[in-house]
């Protein structure tokens, strides 16, 4: 998604210029997203000028989110985190992709499976909720089983207050589809994805509320529940999903 560009930080000025035009176009706003890619990576004082003016300019706002990568999350204090959420920062947005190293490691997550869960824990603990986004699929079928485990038994680690699955596509630039095409990597059928989902839920174990969703436009099946509540609902909708092979098809799923 990013190949073509190349990240950098922006002027706090040029943000500000930004926020400003968007509050001449736009009415009553009610949540805002700092983006484009990794926001927290941005030092306190720049944060804080920027939510400051985002407070200033839109009162009507209730909740900022930000996208964060597990290691700028590790970076801040606890102090910080709980500075941002008590300016308004209300969620965190966390790719965790696997719960097992050997994946992580083999995609250049820059980051391992404890450091994971310690960012998460360390964002729910400030006040800020932490949404984890985890990639179906990303082991393939030599390491379906070891991703649906460890994945499972990482968000039950983490006891995050949101989890999102999407199901691994290819972009033609991605080194995954160098794997593929080189017999590195099989990737898993509809009926496969189904079968490691269906794993990882069971090895999730929460004690406390998280909200699922595997209704990414990439899914072979839409789920939707709170944990652990609707834990075997979901397990049952996939089994039935699975006998009756209702999977969606290729060429309606999208990134």
């Amino acid at each position: 998604m990013f190949k073509d560009k190349k990240f950098r930080v922006r002027d706090v000025a040029e943000v500000k210029e930004d926020l400003a035009e968007a509050r001449r176009m736009y009415g009553y706003i009610e949540k805002i997203f700092l983006a484009d890619g990794d926001a927290l990576c941005l030092s306190m004082p720049k944060l804080e000028d920027i939510i400051g003016y985002i407070n200033e300019l839109f009162t009507e706002t209730k909740s900022i989110n930000i996208y964060a990568s597990p290691k700028d999350v590790l970076a801040k204090s606890q102090q910080d985190l709980e500075r941002l959420h008590a300016l308004g920062v209300k969620i965190l947005y966390i790719g965790a992709e696997s719960g097992n190293d050997k994946i992580l490691k083999n995609i250049n997550k820059g980051a391992t499976r404890d450091e994971i869960i310690e960012a998460v824990r360390k964002t729910e603990s400030s006040g800020i909720k932490a949404s984890v986004t985890f990639i179906q699929g990303l082991g393939g079928e030599a390491m379906y089983r070891e991703h649906a485990i460890d994945t499972g038994t990482m968000i039950s680690a983490m006891e995050p207050s949101f989890v999102g699955l999407l199901t691994l596509m290819l972009d033609d630039a991605a080194e995954i589809t160098a794997d593929i095409r080189e017999g590195r990597l099989k990737l898993l059928s509809p009926m496969q994805v189904c079968e490691e989902t269906l794993l990882m839920l069971e090895n999730i174990n929460l004690t406390k509320e998280c909200i699922f969703r595997s209704n990414h436009a990439s899914n072979y099946v839409p789920l939707a529940g709170t944990l652990p509540q609707d834990k075997e609902k979901m397990m049952k909708l996939l089994v039935r999903a699975m006998k009756t092979e209702g999977f969606k098809p290729e060429g309606l799923r999208m990134l």
